[in-house]
């Protein structure tokens, strides 16, 4: 086994040399593309369009599809991750078009860092817009939850609040709605500085709330140290799954709950995890769509370490997350773009640049399913496929579709 996997490797390695030119000037680059939803020549069968940019560096998006038919994509965007100035942008798809609209900026402090807007369309139709502050170029111990509130479909923004004042308090995923009409909100805590070193101590928990936002209480997920950024999703009465970020980059773990608050104590799953984040979304035939980077960490051990991010693809569950019997690539290294893949394949770390994450999903009312996502931290990417898309594909990643079936006895 481990031969197979040191030849994977190689393999990878050496298709991808071509990479490295390219990504070291990456920062230089100019997203390509257009702002309108065209036919993808590298992925045939799909749309892409590159979101407009205010600033040079692009990153964590988040959907929100509002009652009216818009689709909103907001993300940060700066000078670079975690610096000053680093603020708040969104951008919308009116219904019926094609052509995402100008990005405008909703909330930005010279003396801050803001990050991971998180939104939601409350039942009286305002659109409560979370994301995290902290201080600048200090790491992410000393963060908190900001809200910002529109009351006329994102056009005009209010100041920031502060909503959670615990240091540390982090969002990422959104909000739900459970069955009494409680708001869900999952929350985790970098205790730690960074990414990596002690970032085991980091953990995840549900702020929940009964009175439309006024008041909060917390309740922790057992035995969730080391995993974080919760995707709560609501399958129906009485039913809740959640999937987290693993800071060991080992595999993407999943937790069940009967009301959304109290959850069991996660589990790994079939699926790898390179320490960034995820999405999932419950489709309207009764499958759950994951957005995820196919790889993990180079290290065996369970430590808080990084891997790659990229190949970026989408799996189809059609049992809550526990299998996932399809998966497809939405973008894959640069040397690798219209090539034959290698399914199941290890994939090692590529050159800085080579980004493709932080993916944000949802089903449009027309069956689409739209993925929004970092691209190479210059601007957001959006694309649209069909399930049918995702079912005919196939991945260069670490799991593909044909590792969820048994192998049958020799």
């Amino acid at each position: 086994m481990r031969h197979r996997r040191l030849t994977a490797i190689v393999r990878i390695a050496i298709m991808m040399s071509a990479a490295g030119i390219l990504a070291r000037n990456v920062r230089s680059e100019e997203a390509p593309g257009s702002a309108t939803f065209t036919p993808s020549d590298e992925f045939p069968g799909a749309q892409t369009a590159i979101l407009p940019t205010l600033y040079p560096s692009s990153h964590a998006s988040n959907l929100l599809l509002l009652r009216n038919g818009d689709l909103l994509c907001f993300w940060f965007s700066g000078s670079a991750e975690g610096q000053s100035n680093v603020g708040i942008v969104f951008s919308r798809l009116a219904k019926g078009t094609s052509t995402w609209s100008a990005a405008q900026l909703i909330d930005r402090d010279p003396a801050e860092s803001y990050q991971n807007p998180v939104p939601f369309e409350s039942p009286d139709g305002a659109i409560w817009l979370l994301h995290t502050q902290q201080s600048a170029g200090k790491g992410q111990g000393d963060s908190q939850i900001l809200k910002v509130l529109s009351r006329d479909g994102g056009r005009t923004w209010s100041k920031p609040g502060v909503l959670f004042d615990k240091r540390g308090a982090y969002d990422r995923q959104p909000m739900v709605m459970g069955d009494n009409g409680e708001w869900i909100l999952p929350i985790y805590y970098s205790t730690s500085a960074g990414i990596t070193k002690g970032a085991q101590t980091n953990y995840s928990a549900i702020e929940s709330s009964r009175d439309s936002g006024k008041t909060w209480q917390e309740t922790r997920v057992p035995e969730s140290e080391g995993l974080v950024q919760m995707n709560v999703l609501k399958l129906r009465r009485g039913t809740f799954v959640a999937f987290f970020r693993s800071r060991y980059a080992d595999h993407i773990y999943r937790s069940t709950s009967n009301d959304g608050i109290h959850w069991t104590a996660p589990t790994a799953t079939v699926l790898p995890n390179n320490n960034a984040s995820i999405q999932a979304y419950p489709l309207k035939d009764g499958d759950i769509v994951m957005a995820f980077d196919n790889t993990h960490g180079p290290n065996p051990n369970k430590v808080p370490q990084t891997g790659p991010r990229v190949p970026l693809s989408l799996a189809i569950s059609k049992d809550g997350g526990v299998s996932w019997s399809a998966v497809r690539d939405l973008e894959v290294p640069a040397s690798q773009a219209g090539k034959d893949k290698a399914p199941g394949a290890e994939v090692i770390q590529l050159p800085k640049g080579q980004e493709y994450s932080y993916p944000s999903v949802l089903q449009l009312p027309d069956g689409k399913i739209v993925t929004t996502y970092t691209y190479r931290r210059l601007a957001i990417k959006a694309v649209l496929v069909d399930e049918n898309w995702i079912k005919q594909g196939d991945t260069l990643g670490a799991y593909g579709a044909r590792a969820s079936r048994p192998e049958k006895s020799k």
